[in-house]
C-alpha cells in the first residue's frame, strides 16, 4: 500500500492579509453607503417638512381672509385693466385683504393673499338655490401663497391654494 501525501504551500502568511484587506473594503464600502443613505433620508424629510409648512401657511391665509365678511366689499376692490394671466371672469382684485389671525398667530412670512371678484351671475351649481330665487351672488376667487417659515435649508418652498366662494346677498324684492 503506497501512502501519498498532500502538500500543501508552505508560505501561507499573505493570505490573511489579504482576507483583511478585502472585508475592511467590504466593511467601508458597507459604512459609505449607509451615510450616504442617511443624509439622503435628511434632506427628503427637510423638503416634506418645508413644502407641508409653505401648504398650511397658504390654508391659515385662506381660512383667516375667509372668516372676515368685509374682504367681500366690492367698495374696496381694484379694477384691473387686463385680465391675463388671472381667474376666468375678473373684473377687480383686492391685494391687500384683511388677515384676522387669533390673538397668539404669527408668521415669519405672511401668506400672500389676492381676492378676485367674478363676474359671474346666477345660482352655483350644485349649492341648493334655484335660478329663480331672490338672490343674488357674488363671485370670489381666493389665491393664498404660503412660503416656508423656518428657513432652514437651501431651496425654499412656496405653495399657491386657490378656492372658488361666492356670497348670498338678499335682493331689494326680499330674501334673507
Amino acid at each position: 500500500m503506497t501512502i501519498t501525501k498532500k502538500s500543501y504551500p508552505k508560505n501561507e502568511s499573505g493570505v490573511a492579509l489579504v482576507i483583511a484587506l478585502i472585508m475592511i473594503v467590504v466593511l467601508t464600502l458597507i459604512g459609505l453607503a449607509s451615510t450616504l443613505s442617511s443624509n439622503f433620508e435628511n434632506r427628503l424629510s427637510g423638503n416634506k417638512r418645508g413644502s407641508t409648512d409653505c401648504f398650511y401657511t397658504a390654508d391659515s391665509g385662506m381660512q383667516a381672509v375667509q372668516a372676515n365678511i368685509a374682504n367681500f366689499n366690492t367698495n374696496t376692490y381694484t379694477l384691473v385693466a387686463s385680465t391675463t394671466g388671472l381667474p376666468p371672469h375678473t373684473d377687480s382684485k383686492l391685494t391687500s385683504p384683511s388677515l384676522g389671525l387669533p390673538a397668539g398667530v404669527s408668521f415669519n412670512r405672511p401668506p400672500t393673499v389676492t381676492i378676485y371678484h367674478s363676474t359671474l351671475t346666477g345660482a352655483p351649481r350644485g349649492s341648493g338655490f334655484s335660478a329663480a330665487g331672490n338672490y343674488e351672488f357674488a363671485y370670489f376667487v381666493i389665491d393664498s401663497v404660503g412660503c416656508d417659515q423656518l428657513d432652514l435649508s437651501l431651496v425654499t418652498f412656496n405653495c399657491e391654494h386657490e378656492a372658488e366662494v361666492f356670497r348670498l346677498l338678499p335682493t331689494s324684492q326680499g330674501g334673507i
